[in-house]
């Protein structure tokens, strides 16, 4: 597992056993990337949930996002996070919190401009996790949120206020990226 592109590229990035965690594939973040290139205007404020290795918060950072806080719940996965950004040279724009999602998106207090949620795939709650986030003051008018997540569950199009603007099947996996619901 690598950085692929930005000021970090070809950094390698240290990843914990498998039973911890389930990390992106360099495809499905090259191809959120991607995705997200195409839809984000503003990268200055990144949020990471369920981070595992962090790979994609630094992928976030290394390609031009101002900031990223990650957030994960295993120990053993914060500390990988921690040295994963020290070996990047990216640790000076991030803040590691090491508790429960749900604990988290209590507590933080700002908007964020990505929202990145890459939760395990046997997580049959995420859509409920989706719906807290998309009713918190995590979320403005312009934050894309990027969920990935199994082929086998199905996501809604909408977590009011959230609609979904996008989704690709990439492998095993699937991108969905939600937006705020414009007003008329």
């Amino acid at each position: 597992m690598r950085v692929i592109a930005g000021s970090a590229k070809g950094f390698p990035l240290k990843g914990p056993p498998m039973k911890l965690t389930r990390p992106a594939t360099d495809l499905v973040r090259g191809a959120t990337f991607s995705i997200l290139e195409g839809l984000a205007a503003d990268w200055s404020l990144v949020l990471d949930l369920y981070s595992g290795t962090g790979a994609m918060g630094i992928e976030a950072l290394s390609r031009g996002a101002g900031w990223a806080d990650f957030v994960d719940r295993q120990r053993r996965c914060c500390d990988i996070i921690k040295d994963n950004l020290d070996k990047t040279r990216l640790a000076e724009q991030a803040h590691v919190y090491c508790c429960e999602v749900e604990k988290a998106i209590g507590f933080l207090d700002r908007e964020y401009d990505i929202i990145i949620m890459d939760p395990p795939y046997r997580n049959r709650e995420i859509g409920e996790i989706i719906t807290r986030v998309a009713n918190s003051k995590l979320v403005g008018a312009e934050t894309i949120v990027v969920v990935t997540h199994s082929p086998h569950l199905t996501l809604e199009t909408s977590y009011p206020p959230l609609s979904l603007i996008k989704e690709r099947r990439h492998g095993d996996s699937c991108i969905a990226l939600y937006h705020k619901e414009v007003k008329a």
